[in-house]
């Protein structure tokens, strides 16, 4: 019974630490993630997806439940500009539903946008579905893939997992753009569109996450 109490109030808390993120936050760790990924020695993204990505997407996603599932997520899309990288657009996830899961997992994704259209979809300031609005495609990894590589969906997904689950997918996830986040972040109404394309002049504070690119 107390193991029982435990998982159900990790639930909430897990879910709570995403939401409760400020933007500089999200942008700081989507920085972290990126060098992380670059860093796995045998599993790393390789160079030549990222040299020829028309953009990335970066995201942690929590998932936790005990037999209800719920899981919420946040991060940023930013996109290649004449200018070099764009500021970020602020993105979230969420969803519910049943199952044998139990425990909670915080999985980080980086999602790479292969074509413009795919930069297209998140420009728009709504929703993406993974696998409906762009194709998606477990990316591939680690040296061997080192070579120039044709893309054979739009988005590559990559993610690493720690915890009690396994085998996470975003095929099928809905990613909303945060208007809110944008316009706090950068301190006035903007659209993910002028974002994306470079019409909006990047915070100081994303010079890190830039950087990292």
């Amino acid at each position: 019974m107390k193991k029982l109490f435990s998982i159900l109030a990790i639930v909430p808390f897990a879910l709570g630490s995403v939401r409760a993120a400020t933007e500089q936050e999200i942008v700081d760790h989507s920085a972290s993630i990126i060098r992380e990924f670059r860093a796995l020695p045998e599993h790393q993204i390789p160079r030549s997806v990222l040299r020829h990505a028309r953009g990335l997407a970066v995201m942690s996603v929590v998932k936790a439940g005990f037999i209800f599932s719920a899981k919420g997520g946040h991060g940023v899309v930013v996109a290649r500009t004449d200018h070099g990288w764009s500021g970020p657009s602020f993105v979230g996830t969420g969803g519910a539903g049943w199952g044998l899961q139990v425990g909670a997992e915080m999985t980080d994704f980086v999602i790479v946008l292969n074509n413009w259209a795919a930069v297209r979809a998140f420009s728009r300031g709504g929703n993406v579905t993974v696998g409906a609005d762009v194709s998606a495609a477990a990316g591939p990894v680690g040296r061997a893939a080192e070579a120039d590589i044709t893309p054979t969906a739009a988005v590559y997904t990559y993610s690493r997992s720690k915890g009690l689950f396994a085998g996470i997918s975003l095929e099928g996830a809905v990613i909303g753009t945060r208007k809110e986040a944008n316009a706090r972040y950068y301190g006035r109404v903007v659209s993910a569109s002028d974002i994306l394309h470079g019409r909006v002049a990047p915070p100081a504070g994303a010079r890190r996450l830039r950087s990292a690119l």
